[in-house]
């Protein structure tokens, strides 16, 4: 076999091998705490449905909890629109300025690129053409030249 026709076959390097184990030992944890999450709600339902429990005071406790948890969640709303609010104050101020000065930047290069194409370039290239076209004219001449001695 030829070293052309073999094949090569992909190899997991060390880092994706690492990412691998990671990953797959994130999807094990999140399956643990699954199960524990669901088996401590039967246990919760079962122990609410027995008789003797004292519903009110755990009604109560929870819904204290969802209070708290609303206004957790209602504080992390704040925060959020205040980085909102942060993130569209850079964009205005701070990259618009640089992306102006990039299009300027831009439109400079391709304003200096177009002059040097027509002051530069094209005068060197009738330049050559001229220069070929006489050292044909030449070579032609030699030729013609050489034939005529003999």
């Amino acid at each position: 076999m030829k070293p052309e026709e073999r094949t090569v076959k992909p190899t997991l390097t060390e880092t994706d091998a690492k990412e691998e184990r990671s990953s797959s030992r994130l999807v094990r944890i999140l399956a643990v705490a699954g199960v524990i999450t669901l088996a401590l709600l039967i246990a919760f339902v079962v122990y609410l449905l027995s008789p003797g429990t004292p519903t009110d005071r755990i009604r109560d406790i929870f819904i204290i909890f969802m209070a708290l948890e609303g206004l957790v969640i209602g504080i992390a709303l704040l925060v959020l629109v205040v980085q909102l609010a942060v993130l569209i104050n850079l964009i205005q101020h701070e990259i618009r300025p640089i992306l102006d000065s990039t299009t300027q930047t831009v439109q400079t290069l391709q304003g200096t690129a177009t002059f040097l194409s027509e002051h530069v370039a094209e005068p060197v290239i009738k330049l050559n053409e001229t220069v070929a076209a006489l050292g044909a004219i030449v070579t032609a001449l030699k030729f013609v030249r050489g034939r005529s001695k003999k």
